[in-house]
């Protein structure tokens, strides 16, 4: 079969390997779809995941179809449609340092449990949206991080494929949500996806815009004008999103951080002591990856909005080329024959 691996700093290459053999307790998955993510560009950047000798097999966002069931498996069928935990696998997480990554016409689930390694999924849900699940449980996530309640009110920063998931999130726990980008079609899918308003910060005041969608707080030790903004989200990684939030959280408001900050951020403690901000860190999905799916299962639709481009597997490197290429895509998704 052919896998898609990284063979050096900068360097891919679909590759001829074995088709993966299964026992008894195993199970053969013909992948389906397989989303890139931003990691990827940076696997392939520093050569490996993480950097090691020999070539490093790509993609951690499969989804695929069950070709081959061992004899002791139970619960699945040939032919059932399946979403995979890449790091629930016995060999490594797939597609980010294990033997198997998802970019492979063929994945073997070892020691295969419905529920903890893979979930069958309805099967009029289209692959490329199946293939969202992973992302959107790093999504999920960072919403539970939060502790959302209904009524709450949420700003979420960056209408990437990670801030859009979570505004889904946030409305389906019912809050009230904005997002905040500087790219004017982010924001149109993030009104219909269903966030409630949408600001461009690029154009607009973002503390003043939140103050008039969500209130002014109440008086407090922090000075100036606050909003009435419960929870901040930051998906985006820009230093600007955290001096935005500190100076404009209310008494009592939480920041969740979920995207990548790659240099270091600022954060002065003098004056966020007045707010009593609560910050909480996200990273990974410890028991979101298929509390999702039956979220994607019932909106699909919705999620289905997130893929920008979907490129055959035929062209898998010239996937990979337009998802690190700035600005080009929003989220590109692998297909499969």
């Amino acid at each position: 079969m052919k896998t898609v691996m990284v063979t050096g700093p900068g360097q891919t290459a679909v590759l001829d390997v074995e088709r993966p053999e299964i026992g008894p307790r195993d199970v053969l998955v013909k992948m389906r779809a397989c989303g890139i993510c931003g990691s990827d560009g940076f696997y392939i950047a520093i050569g490996g995941i993480p950097p090691r000798q020999g070539a490093t097999p790509l993609g951690h966002e499969p989804a695929g179809e069950v070709a081959e069931v061992g004899a002791e498996v139970e619960g699945l069928e040939v032919g059932d449609h399946v979403v995979l935990n890449p790091m629930a696998a016995g060999d490594g997480i797939i597609g980010s340092g294990g033997a198997q990554g998802g970019l492979s016409e063929y994945v073997a689930v070892r020691d295969a449990k419905v529920g903890t390694h893979l979930v069958t999924v309805p099967k009029e849900i289209p692959f490329p949206v199946v293939a969202l699940n992973e992302p959107m449980a790093v999504a999920r996530h960072a919403v539970n991080r939060t502790r959302p309640k209904a009524g709450d009110k949420v700003v979420v920063f960056g209408a990437g494929p990670i801030g859009l998931g979570a505004a889904i999130g946030y409305k389906l726990r019912g809050a009230h949500v904005v997002v905040v980008d500087i790219v004017p079609n982010r924001l149109d899918k993030a009104l219909k996806i269903g966030a409630d308003a949408v600001i461009n910060s690029a154009e607009e005041d973002v503390a003043k815009r939140l103050i008039e969608l969500h209130g002014q707080a109440p008086p407090s030790f922090a000075q100036g004008e606050r909003s009435g903004t419960d929870i901040y989200l930051d998906a985006a990684g820009a230093p600007v999103v955290i001096q935005t939030v500190t100076a404009t959280a209310r008494q009592g408001a939480t920041l969740g951080i979920v995207a990548v900050h790659k240099k270091p951020v600022e954060l002065d403690f003098g004056s966020i002591l007045t707010t009593e901000l609560t910050i909480v860190l996200s990273m990974g999905y410890p028991t979101e990856i298929f509390e999702v799916t039956r979220d994607i299962a019932e909106n699909w639709e919705k999620y289905a909005l997130i893929v920008s481009d979907t490129i055959p597997f035929a062209q898998a490197e010239r996937a990979l080329t337009l998802a690190s290429t700035p600005g080009a895509a929003e989220k590109v998704v692998v297909t499969f024959d």
